[in-house]
């Protein structure tokens, strides 16, 4: 009964089967069908012009996006515990040609790892205009964060009313962008915040894909300079309907909200459970299909002799990941365990 990752998770069957349609001599690169209809499908799914591009790892996707927004003697304010900072290895100042990373946010976890306009603001007002310092160029916002929480829609305004002001650039890492979009049940376009973000990183690999994420942008201009970008950071695929073939199949019927509703339903039955047992077990809303819990070695072990398989977060803590097949029964045992110890 594994909660480690839902990187762990299998393809889902749909996925499956738009590649095996898709294996059929056509056009390289992006040239394509399946790739060419990607721009209209997300547009009609954020229910504004944007264009899309598929790229074939989340890393790929943030980096990529943030190299068009940043220049490499520039910064990109994030949360000290945003993916880009803390997992994905020196990527953005590879891919960015040694932009830095300007931290902010808590370091205790009580901001549930979201960063706000006076989060931003402390991070930025300190630095001088001029030569002698890194000069901030975008932000990066995590949706949902990576403590499971989700920006509501007022939070991502307020946060892009700061980036218009001080003329920097907003991305959002959407990593588990479905999972958000499920929980706050607003739409596409409300969980994107398209009326203040430039590029969004459309995760779902997640979320039952198998080799393909989407950079969304909304801002023309940037798509322009990323085509160029995602050529020679090597990730324009000679077969890329294979990708555009997942990336439309999980859009297809929403496919990509059902799954994320299914992980978000087993993930909420095991913080429910927490919540119940006992008042400071959980150390975070669960706003998307991620719990944290207050959980100390003992307990640990006693869960993972019950079969459970989850990853220690720090010390005195546990992290557990639902996905779109998460057994419900697997999670409801789960659920059962957490509130005997």
């Amino acid at each position: 009964m594994q909660f480690l990752s839902d990187n762990a998770a299998p393809v889902h069957p749909k996925l499956w089967e738009a590649m095996r349609a898709a294996d059929a001599t056509d056009a390289p690169y992006d040239g394509d069908a399946l790739s060419q209809q990607l721009d209209d499908k997300m547009s009609a799914l954020f229910g504004r012009e944007c264009t899309a591009m598929w790229v074939a790892t989340g890393t790929a996707a943030n980096c990529l996006a943030l190299a068009t927004m940043c220049p490499p003697h520039g910064g990109v304010v994030c949360h000290r515990e945003a993916h880009i900072e803390m997992d994905e290895g020196g990527a953005p100042g590879f891919y960015l040609h040694g932009a830095k990373l300007l931290l902010g946010g808590a370091s205790d976890g009580s901001d549930h790892a979201k960063l706000t306009p006076d989060a931003i603001a402390r991070v930025i007002d300190p630095i001088r205009d001029d030569v002698h310092q890194v000069q901030p160029a975008a932000i990066s916002i995590t949706q949902a964060s990576e403590y499971g929480c989700s920006y509501r829609r007022d939070e991502i305004a307020a946060i892009g009313a700061l980036a218009k002001e001080r003329g920097l650039k907003l991305h959002m890492d959407g990593a588990r962008f479905g999972n958000a979009a499920a929980f706050l049940g607003e739409g596409a376009a409300s969980a994107a915040g398209v009326d203040h973000v430039d590029a969004l990183s459309f995760g779902f690999i997640k979320n039952g894909g198998m080799s393909a994420e989407a950079i969304v942008f909304f801002d023309p201009e940037l798509a322009d300079v990323a085509r160029y970008r995602r050529k020679r950071a090597g990730h324009l695929q000679s077969k890329g309907r294979y990708l555009a073939a997942q990336v439309l199949a999980m859009l297809e019927g929403d496919l990509w909200l059902e799954n994320a509703a299914a992980a978000n339903e087993a993930a909420r039955a095991i913080g429910d459970a927490a919540k119940a047992a006992e008042d400071d077990r959980l150390l975070h809303p669960v706003e998307a299909n991620e719990v944290f819990l207050r959980c100390s070695a003992s307990e640990r072990e006693t869960l993972r002799e019950k079969g459970f398989g989850f990853y220690d977060w720090g010390e005195d803590a546990a992290r557990f990941v639902s996905a779109w097949n998460t057994d419900q029964q697997a999670a409801r045992q789960l659920a059962d365990a957490i509130a005997d110890l």
